[in-house]
Protein backbone atom coordinates (compact mmCIF):
# COMPACT_ATOMS: atom_id res chain seq x y z
CA UNK A 1 0.00 0.00 0.00
CA UNK A 2 1.56 3.18 -1.36
CA UNK A 3 1.24 6.27 1.37
CA UNK A 4 1.78 9.72 0.41
CA UNK A 5 3.73 12.06 2.64
CA UNK A 6 0.37 13.20 4.95
CA UNK A 7 -0.22 9.63 5.66
CA UNK A 8 3.75 9.14 6.69
CA UNK A 9 3.68 11.79 8.82
CA UNK A 10 0.54 9.98 10.74
CA UNK A 11 2.16 7.15 10.73
CA UNK A 12 5.12 8.56 12.42
CA UNK A 13 2.92 10.53 15.06
CA UNK A 14 1.30 7.01 15.89
CA UNK A 15 4.81 5.52 16.34
CA UNK A 16 5.71 7.23 19.17
CA UNK A 17 2.46 7.14 21.11
CA UNK A 18 3.66 4.55 23.79
CA UNK A 19 -0.06 4.12 25.66
CA UNK A 20 -2.52 2.94 23.11
CA UNK A 21 -1.16 0.20 20.85
CA UNK A 22 -1.81 1.74 17.54
CA UNK A 23 -1.39 -0.62 14.03
CA UNK A 24 -2.61 -1.01 11.08
CA UNK A 25 -3.74 -4.27 9.49
CA UNK A 26 -4.69 -5.04 5.34
CA UNK A 27 -8.17 -6.17 4.53
CA UNK A 28 -6.92 -10.00 5.87
CA UNK A 29 -5.54 -8.96 8.76
CA UNK A 30 -2.18 -9.38 8.69
CA UNK A 31 -0.25 -6.32 10.59
CA UNK A 32 1.31 -3.89 8.50
CA UNK A 33 2.76 -1.37 11.02
CA UNK A 34 3.45 -1.47 14.57
CA UNK A 35 3.77 1.57 16.95
CA UNK A 36 5.90 2.32 20.21
CA UNK A 37 2.57 1.41 21.79
CA UNK A 38 1.99 -1.76 20.95
CA UNK A 39 5.62 -3.05 21.88
CA UNK A 40 4.55 -1.88 25.47
CA UNK A 41 1.31 -3.19 25.69
CA UNK A 42 1.95 -6.72 23.83
CA UNK A 43 5.59 -7.14 24.10
CA UNK A 44 6.59 -7.97 20.21
CA UNK A 45 9.31 -5.69 18.44
CA UNK A 46 8.11 -4.87 15.15
CA UNK A 47 10.58 -6.81 13.20
CA UNK A 48 9.31 -10.19 14.82
CA UNK A 49 5.24 -9.43 14.63
CA UNK A 50 4.65 -7.36 11.06
CA UNK A 51 3.36 -9.96 8.57
CA UNK A 52 1.66 -11.48 11.42
CA UNK A 53 -2.05 -12.34 11.93
CA UNK A 54 -3.71 -9.96 14.53
CA UNK A 55 -5.19 -13.40 15.50
CA UNK A 56 -2.43 -13.84 17.78
CA UNK A 57 -3.11 -11.73 20.18
CA UNK A 58 -6.31 -13.35 20.77
CA UNK A 59 -7.48 -16.50 23.31
CA UNK A 60 -7.68 -20.06 21.97
CA UNK A 61 -11.15 -20.04 22.88
CA UNK A 62 -11.50 -16.91 20.96
CA UNK A 63 -9.99 -18.18 17.85
CA UNK A 64 -12.04 -21.12 17.57
CA UNK A 65 -15.08 -19.21 18.05
CA UNK A 66 -13.92 -16.75 15.26
CA UNK A 67 -13.85 -13.53 17.44
CA UNK A 68 -11.19 -11.85 14.76
CA UNK A 69 -12.74 -12.52 11.97
CA UNK A 70 -16.19 -11.46 13.54
CA UNK A 71 -14.74 -8.47 14.13
CA UNK A 72 -13.06 -7.76 10.84
CA UNK A 73 -16.33 -8.06 9.30
CA UNK A 74 -18.37 -5.85 11.58
CA UNK A 75 -15.98 -3.27 11.35
CA UNK A 76 -16.20 -3.48 7.38
CA UNK A 77 -19.93 -3.21 7.57
CA UNK A 78 -20.47 -0.70 10.50
CA UNK A 79 -17.28 1.39 9.86
CA UNK A 80 -16.02 0.45 13.48
CA UNK A 81 -16.13 -1.90 15.93
CA UNK A 82 -15.34 -1.65 19.91
CA UNK A 83 -14.71 -4.79 21.87
CA UNK A 84 -13.01 -5.99 25.43
CA UNK A 85 -11.88 -8.99 26.15
CA UNK A 86 -8.87 -10.70 27.50
CA UNK A 87 -5.86 -10.49 25.24
CA UNK A 88 -2.83 -12.47 25.14
CA UNK A 89 0.98 -10.78 25.57
CA UNK A 90 4.04 -12.46 23.77
CA UNK A 91 5.07 -14.11 27.28
CA UNK A 92 2.22 -15.81 27.10
CA UNK A 93 0.20 -13.53 29.79
CA UNK A 94 -3.01 -12.21 29.72
CA UNK A 95 -4.28 -8.27 29.48
CA UNK A 96 -7.70 -6.76 29.41
CA UNK A 97 -8.04 -5.00 25.80
CA UNK A 98 -9.94 -2.28 25.34
CA UNK A 99 -10.11 -2.91 21.12
CA UNK A 100 -11.31 -0.08 18.79
CA UNK A 101 -11.38 -1.64 15.13
CA UNK A 102 -12.12 1.12 12.24
CA UNK A 103 -12.59 -0.11 8.24
CA UNK A 104 -10.14 2.45 5.61
CA UNK A 105 -11.44 2.42 2.67
CA UNK A 106 -9.56 4.05 -0.74
CA UNK A 107 -11.07 6.79 -2.84
CA UNK A 108 -13.09 4.32 -4.78
CA UNK A 109 -14.86 3.48 -1.67
CA UNK A 110 -13.21 0.03 -1.79
CA UNK A 111 -12.21 -1.64 2.00
CA UNK A 112 -8.12 -1.70 1.52
CA UNK A 113 -7.54 -2.86 5.67
CA UNK A 114 -8.29 -1.61 9.11
CA UNK A 115 -7.00 0.77 11.88
CA UNK A 116 -6.60 -1.12 15.35
CA UNK A 117 -6.24 0.99 18.65
CA UNK A 118 -5.61 -1.52 22.01
CA UNK A 119 -5.91 0.00 25.23
CA UNK A 120 -4.10 -1.96 28.45
CA UNK A 121 -7.52 -1.97 30.73
CA UNK A 122 -5.89 -4.61 32.98
CA UNK A 123 -5.93 -2.43 36.32
CA UNK A 124 -9.52 -0.96 35.53
CA UNK A 125 -11.04 -4.52 35.42
CA UNK A 126 -9.16 -6.05 38.28
CA UNK A 127 -10.56 -2.88 40.58
CA UNK A 128 -13.97 -3.64 39.17
CA UNK A 129 -13.38 -7.66 40.11
CA UNK A 130 -11.98 -6.48 43.65
CA UNK A 131 -15.14 -4.30 44.52
CA UNK A 132 -17.19 -6.94 42.93
CA UNK A 133 -15.46 -9.54 45.56
CA UNK A 134 -15.73 -6.83 48.31
CA UNK A 135 -19.38 -6.46 47.61
CA UNK A 136 -20.08 -10.48 47.57
CA UNK A 137 -18.31 -10.14 51.21
CA UNK A 138 -20.16 -7.31 52.39
CA UNK A 139 -23.48 -9.10 51.49
CA UNK A 140 -21.96 -12.47 53.07
CA UNK A 141 -21.20 -10.62 56.24
CA UNK A 142 -24.84 -9.05 56.48
CA UNK A 143 -26.32 -12.47 55.89
CA UNK A 144 -23.99 -13.48 59.12
CA UNK A 145 -25.49 -10.54 60.88
CA UNK A 146 -28.97 -11.31 60.20
CA UNK A 147 -27.98 -14.65 61.51
CA UNK A 148 -26.70 -13.14 64.46
CA UNK A 149 -29.30 -10.74 64.76
CA UNK A 150 -31.72 -13.77 64.93
CA UNK A 151 -30.06 -15.19 67.43
CA UNK A 152 -29.36 -12.75 69.66
CA UNK A 153 -33.43 -12.10 69.81
CA UNK A 154 -34.39 -15.65 70.47
CA UNK A 155 -31.80 -18.00 71.46
CA UNK A 156 -29.32 -16.32 73.71
CA UNK A 157 -32.16 -13.99 75.60
CA UNK A 158 -34.69 -17.42 76.37
CA UNK A 159 -31.35 -18.42 78.75
CA UNK A 160 -31.09 -15.05 80.34
CA UNK A 161 -34.54 -15.55 80.34
CA UNK A 162 -34.74 -18.24 82.07
CA UNK A 163 -32.03 -17.79 85.00
CA UNK A 164 -33.45 -14.51 85.71
CA UNK A 165 -37.47 -16.16 86.42
CA UNK A 166 -35.68 -18.91 88.35
CA UNK A 167 -33.78 -16.58 90.63
CA UNK A 168 -36.71 -15.08 91.14
CA UNK A 169 -38.29 -18.12 92.11
CA UNK A 170 -35.17 -19.33 94.37
CA UNK A 171 -36.08 -15.90 96.24
CA UNK A 172 -39.85 -16.01 96.37
CA UNK A 173 -39.58 -19.83 97.64
CA UNK A 174 -36.47 -20.13 99.60
CA UNK A 175 -35.75 -16.46 100.38
CA UNK A 176 -36.19 -16.92 104.63
CA UNK A 177 -33.92 -19.55 104.47
CA UNK A 178 -30.83 -18.06 102.90
CA UNK A 179 -28.14 -16.06 104.31
CA UNK A 180 -26.77 -12.28 103.84
CA UNK A 181 -24.27 -14.32 101.24
CA UNK A 182 -26.45 -16.06 99.12
CA UNK A 183 -28.64 -13.34 98.75
CA UNK A 184 -25.63 -11.04 97.89
CA UNK A 185 -24.65 -13.89 95.45
CA UNK A 186 -28.64 -13.97 93.66
CA UNK A 187 -28.30 -10.39 93.54
CA UNK A 188 -25.37 -10.35 91.64
CA UNK A 189 -26.44 -13.23 89.39
CA UNK A 190 -29.80 -11.15 89.00
CA UNK A 191 -27.59 -7.94 88.28
CA UNK A 192 -25.20 -9.62 86.04
CA UNK A 193 -28.50 -10.91 83.59
CA UNK A 194 -30.25 -8.04 83.18
CA UNK A 195 -27.06 -6.39 82.04
CA UNK A 196 -26.29 -9.24 79.50
CA UNK A 197 -30.02 -8.35 78.58
CA UNK A 198 -29.70 -4.61 77.99
CA UNK A 199 -26.04 -5.96 76.06
CA UNK A 200 -28.14 -7.28 73.61
CA UNK A 201 -30.49 -4.90 72.99
CA UNK A 202 -27.80 -2.64 72.74
CA UNK A 203 -26.36 -4.85 69.44
CA UNK A 204 -29.61 -5.63 68.34
CA UNK A 205 -30.55 -1.76 67.79
CA UNK A 206 -26.87 -1.19 66.86
CA UNK A 207 -27.20 -3.87 64.00
CA UNK A 208 -30.41 -2.37 62.75
CA UNK A 209 -29.14 1.31 62.37
CA UNK A 210 -30.24 1.97 58.69
CA UNK A 211 -31.81 -1.16 57.67
CA UNK A 212 -34.63 -0.33 54.90
CA UNK A 213 -35.31 2.88 56.03
CA UNK A 214 -36.55 6.08 53.29
CA UNK A 215 -34.73 9.44 53.73
CA UNK A 216 -37.51 11.94 54.55
CA UNK A 217 -37.72 15.45 55.72
CA UNK A 218 -37.25 15.64 59.43
CA UNK A 219 -37.85 19.18 61.30
CA UNK A 220 -35.07 18.88 63.98
CA UNK A 221 -36.37 21.74 65.69
CA UNK A 222 -39.53 19.67 66.42
CA UNK A 223 -37.27 16.61 66.73
CA UNK A 224 -35.22 18.65 69.45
CA UNK A 225 -38.55 18.98 71.44
CA UNK A 226 -39.45 15.61 71.56
CA UNK A 227 -36.47 14.15 72.24
CA UNK A 228 -36.78 16.79 75.42
CA UNK A 229 -40.53 15.48 76.17
CA UNK A 230 -38.94 11.61 76.49
CA UNK A 231 -36.36 13.09 78.34
CA UNK A 232 -38.89 15.17 80.67
CA UNK A 233 -38.02 12.52 83.73
CA UNK A 234 -34.07 12.89 83.55
CA UNK A 235 -35.03 16.65 82.94
CA UNK A 236 -36.96 17.25 85.81
CA UNK A 237 -34.95 14.68 88.29
CA UNK A 238 -31.24 16.71 87.18
CA UNK A 239 -32.85 20.44 86.75
CA UNK A 240 -31.07 20.42 83.61
CA UNK A 241 -31.75 23.32 81.14
CA UNK A 242 -31.82 22.62 77.29
CA UNK A 243 -31.01 25.73 75.03
CA UNK A 244 -31.18 25.47 71.40
CA UNK A 245 -30.86 28.31 68.37
CA UNK A 246 -32.58 28.02 65.11
CA UNK A 247 -32.43 24.44 63.26
CA UNK A 248 -32.96 23.49 60.19
CA UNK A 249 -34.88 20.75 58.43
CA UNK A 250 -32.84 18.17 56.52
CA UNK A 251 -33.58 14.92 54.66
CA UNK A 252 -32.71 12.06 57.30
CA UNK A 253 -33.41 8.97 59.12
CA UNK A 254 -35.99 10.27 61.13
CA UNK A 255 -35.81 7.76 63.93
CA UNK A 256 -31.95 7.30 63.51
CA UNK A 257 -31.46 10.78 63.89
CA UNK A 258 -33.97 11.46 66.63
CA UNK A 259 -32.00 8.22 68.42
CA UNK A 260 -28.67 10.20 67.74
CA UNK A 261 -30.07 13.54 69.73
CA UNK A 262 -31.55 12.00 72.56
CA UNK A 263 -28.37 10.05 72.81
CA UNK A 264 -26.15 13.27 72.74
CA UNK A 265 -28.17 15.09 75.00
CA UNK A 266 -28.72 12.05 77.41
CA UNK A 267 -25.19 12.11 77.50
CA UNK A 268 -24.75 15.54 78.07
CA UNK A 269 -26.96 15.71 81.29
CA UNK A 270 -25.46 12.36 82.66
CA UNK A 271 -21.66 13.11 82.46
CA UNK A 272 -22.47 16.34 84.61
CA UNK A 273 -20.47 16.30 88.15
CA UNK A 274 -23.66 16.06 90.63
CA UNK A 275 -23.09 19.88 91.82
CA UNK A 276 -22.84 21.52 89.05
CA UNK A 277 -26.70 21.94 86.74
CA UNK A 278 -26.48 20.75 83.68
CA UNK A 279 -26.50 23.20 80.53
CA UNK A 280 -26.87 21.76 76.75
CA UNK A 281 -26.63 23.92 74.20
CA UNK A 282 -27.93 22.25 70.48
CA UNK A 283 -27.08 24.38 67.35
CA UNK A 284 -26.51 24.25 63.79
CA UNK A 285 -25.09 26.47 60.68
CA UNK A 286 -24.28 25.63 57.14
CA UNK A 287 -20.81 24.78 56.42
CA UNK A 288 -18.78 23.73 53.03
CA UNK A 289 -22.02 22.11 51.73
CA UNK A 290 -22.99 20.28 55.20
CA UNK A 291 -25.15 21.53 57.89
CA UNK A 292 -22.99 21.29 61.11
CA UNK A 293 -24.53 20.52 64.20
CA UNK A 294 -23.39 20.82 67.80
CA UNK A 295 -24.63 19.35 71.31
CA UNK A 296 -22.44 21.51 73.67
CA UNK A 297 -22.47 20.97 77.10
CA UNK A 298 -20.76 22.02 80.82
CA UNK A 299 -20.16 18.42 82.28
CA UNK A 300 -16.53 16.36 83.34
CA UNK A 301 -14.91 16.69 79.79
CA UNK A 302 -12.98 14.10 77.90
CA UNK A 303 -9.45 14.06 77.93
CA UNK A 304 -8.41 14.70 74.12
CA UNK A 305 -6.30 11.61 73.79
CA UNK A 306 -9.58 9.42 74.08
CA UNK A 307 -11.01 11.23 71.81
CA UNK A 308 -11.51 7.97 68.92
CA UNK A 309 -12.10 5.87 71.98
CA UNK A 310 -15.51 7.03 73.19
CA UNK A 311 -17.10 6.07 69.28
CA UNK A 312 -15.86 2.59 69.81
CA UNK A 313 -18.58 -0.21 71.03
CA UNK A 314 -18.28 -1.17 74.45
CA UNK A 315 -15.60 1.52 75.20
CA UNK A 316 -16.36 3.31 78.23
CA UNK A 317 -13.98 5.74 80.18
CA UNK A 318 -15.75 6.42 83.70
CA UNK A 319 -16.41 3.94 86.20
CA UNK A 320 -19.83 2.32 85.78
CA UNK A 321 -21.00 3.06 89.72
CA UNK A 322 -20.52 6.35 89.31
CA UNK A 323 -22.01 6.74 85.17
CA UNK A 324 -24.18 3.50 84.26
CA UNK A 325 -24.48 2.77 80.59
CA UNK A 326 -23.16 -0.30 78.16
CA UNK A 327 -20.15 2.15 76.20
CA UNK A 328 -22.76 1.62 73.08
CA UNK A 329 -24.41 5.15 72.75
CA UNK A 330 -21.85 7.22 71.22
CA UNK A 331 -20.63 4.15 68.39
CA UNK A 332 -24.38 4.26 67.72
CA UNK A 333 -24.06 8.31 66.85
CA UNK A 334 -21.29 7.48 64.80
CA UNK A 335 -23.24 4.70 63.03
CA UNK A 336 -26.46 6.66 62.41
CA UNK A 337 -24.54 9.95 60.83
CA UNK A 338 -21.97 7.72 58.74
CA UNK A 339 -25.11 6.07 57.37
CA UNK A 340 -26.09 9.73 56.58
CA UNK A 341 -22.71 10.59 54.74
CA UNK A 342 -21.56 12.74 57.74
CA UNK A 343 -18.85 12.78 59.98
CA UNK A 344 -19.02 13.02 64.05
CA UNK A 345 -16.05 14.01 66.22
CA UNK A 346 -16.14 15.83 69.64
CA UNK A 347 -13.76 18.95 71.21
CA UNK A 348 -13.62 18.81 75.05
CA UNK A 349 -11.59 20.49 78.07
CA UNK A 350 -11.64 17.89 80.98
CA UNK A 351 -13.59 19.35 83.89
CA UNK A 352 -15.57 22.30 81.78
CA UNK A 353 -17.53 20.57 79.09
CA UNK A 354 -17.56 18.77 75.72
CA UNK A 355 -18.94 19.89 72.52
CA UNK A 356 -20.34 16.87 70.24
CA UNK A 357 -20.19 17.89 66.14
CA UNK A 358 -21.86 16.23 63.77
CA UNK A 359 -22.55 17.15 59.80
CA UNK A 360 -24.96 15.85 57.50
CA UNK A 361 -24.92 16.59 53.98
CA UNK A 362 -27.00 19.11 52.08
CA UNK A 363 -27.04 17.70 48.69
CA UNK A 364 -29.45 15.03 50.39
CA UNK A 365 -31.80 17.79 50.64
Amino acid sequence: MELDAKQLRLLKMMDEIDNHAIILLDRQGYIETWNKGAEKIKGYQAGEIINQNFRIFYTEADRQAGLPSQLLAEAATAGKVYHEGWRLRKDGSRFWGAVTIVASYNEQDVLIGFAKITRDLTERIEAETTIKLHAQNLESQNKELEQFVYIASHDLQEPLLNVSNFVELLQLEYGDKLDETAEMYLGVINHCTHRMRDLIKDLLDYSRIGRRKALVPVDCQHLVDTVKEDLATQLRQTGAVIQCGALPTVNAYAIELRQLLQNLISNAIKFTPADRKPVVTISARLHDHHWQFTVADNGIGIDPSHSEKIFKIFQRLNDRDAYEGNGIGLAHGKKIVELHGGALWVESTPGQGSRFVFTIPVHTL
